[in-house]
């Protein structure tokens, strides 16, 4: 007989809160209609023998998918780098629901209606977790953002340094201030790539010869005062604006205060925007790489900002652990073997992990005697509402999609180019021991990934409206 609910069991089910030995009741529209203590859950099968079906992860940690609202797709234009297919398998293996794709590095990028349906064509029919988009803001794109809103980007980013490609060039404070006016009362939220360039770098002096293999060289092209100036300019329209703010990839801790201040200020102000429209985040490298370990000519590491040093990373999980940054994402920025050259001034900026952002987190929080609800707070709720994601995505609650995870949270793997499944098979984690293996995932309460094989064809939604 046709089953038309499920019932998922775990003697460990993990909330932002909670832990409970327990089930998850699934109803025939891949929903959670109900979550159920061990008792009841018995009850629930004894009564209802038969006619449901029950999916008994037993010792496994059953958690809602993890959200990860900061991924570069690639795809049209740079589709050698990553595409739809590859990105969403890997997120399905890693135990990622939900994904939302950035609008730079494709070509063209999601600064109009337009090209947004050029990514969406793209993504059709090619998706195996639900895919999100980014709008995004460059010069003289204000006209477009509305129209965007009503498409359904959850959101915009912006740089205020040089982004690396050329169709998707910086924004200067004049910009800001036309960016801001446009989604003023529209309730959705300018992401900042929160680094300016000072003066000198600008200019672009000829550097004292320094080994350009060395990481030190490159991580002394980008420091800390990058960040606290971009912080300080994005302050200063704060008082001006009840547009919400987001840091996107904060990789220096010496910025936090900085965003407490302004986020204080805009509380005491009235704003009721979750965090008073000012939050931030942290990426999976920075809280668990450190500068002193890089070694030289791998330049897999590189990214921007870049990864500082040990001190800092305790700083940043110090801050997450404390509230005052409110979520974890991978930042997965993919590109071909070939632009990953020994040089770090030369080589691309971006570090791939899509596939193994939850491992990596679970590894360190583990280590610090942590328990899997931070799992779920930072990566998987705190992504979701940054997103406007939260009334269907990102936590076990009645109403929310069934996007849920089995996770052998003790089991330990090695990171190898043979599970990799994103397109291009570079990491900084390679042959690094992780802890916690995803055995099941399921999008919607239909499993898409079990026991290191994808299941079915694509399955994911675009999460768009009118596309």
């Amino acid at each position: 007989m046709a089953f038309t609910k499920q019932l998922f069991l775990s003697k460990r089910i993990v909330t932002d809160s909670d832990i409970f030995d327990g089930g998850i009741l699934v109803d025939e529209n891949g929903k959670i209609e109900k979550l159920l203590k061990r008792k009841e859950s018995d009850c629930f099968i004894a009564e209802n023998k038969g006619k449901i079906k029950v999916i008994d992860g037993g010792d496994l940690a059953l958690l809602a998918g993890v959200v990860d609202s900061h991924v570069h797709v690639n795809e049209p234009g740079r589709t050698a780098w990553e595409g739809f297919r590859t990105a969403t398998h890997a997120a399905a293996a890693g135990g990622i629901t939900t994904i939302v794709d950035m609008p730079l590095n494709s070509i063209p990028p999601t600064t109009t209606v337009e090209n947004l349906r050029t990514k969406a064509a793209a993504a059709k029919n090619n998706v195996y977790v639900d895919v999100g988009f980014w709008g995004g803001v460059i010069p003289g794109n204000q006209d477009s953002l509305k129209d965007l809103i009503k498409a359904g980007v959850v959101g915009f980013k912006c740089f205020l340094c040089p982004s690396g490609v050329d169709e998707f060039p910086n924004v200067e404070p004049g910009d800001l201030e036309k960016a801001f006016k446009a989604l003023e009362g529209t309730e959705s939220v300018l992401a900042f790539h929160a680094e300016l360039e000072e003066d000198r770098l600008k200019n672009k002096p000829k550097m004292k010869k320094k080994d350009p293999n060395d990481y030190h060289t490159y991580l002394e092209t980008r420091p800390s005062k990058m960040e606290l100036d971009a912080i300080s300019l994005i302050s200063s329209f704060l008082n001006k604006t009840d547009v919400r703010v987001h840091i996107v990839h904060v990789s220096s801790s010496d910025v936090i205060p900085l965003l407490e201040k302004a986020r204080k200020n805009r509380i005491a102000a009235g704003n009721s925007a979750w965090r008073g429209g000012v939050t931030a985040e942290t990426c999976y490298h920075y809280l668990t790489l450190s500068a002193d370990e890089i070694p030289s000519g791998h330049s897999e590491y590189k990214c921007a900002p870049p990864i500082r040093d040990k001190d800092n990373k305790e700083s940043l999980w110090k801050y997450l652990l404390d509230d005052k940054i409110d979520l974890v994402v991978s930042d997965h920025s993919p590109c071909t073997s070939d632009l990953k050259c020994s040089n770090y001034l030369e080589a691309w900026g971006g570090i791939s992990s899509v596939q193994f952002g939850l491992s990596l987190f679970w590894t360190e929080a583990n280590a610090r005697g942590l328990n899997l609800n931070v799992v779920s707070k930072y990566l998987s709720s705190g992504p979701a509402l940054l997103a406007g994601l939260q009334d269907r995505k990102g936590a076990l609650k009645p109403g929310l999609d069934a996007d849920l995870v089995f996770l052998d949270s003790e089991a330990q793997f090695k990171v190898s180019t043979d599970i990799i499944r994103y397109k291009n098979k570079l990491s900084p984690y390679l042959n690094k021991n992780l802890k916690g293996v995803v055995k099941q995932t399921y999008l919607r309460g239909q499993l898409i990934f079990e026991n290191g094989n994808i299941i079915g064809e694509p399955k994911g939604n675009l999460l768009l409206k009118n596309f």
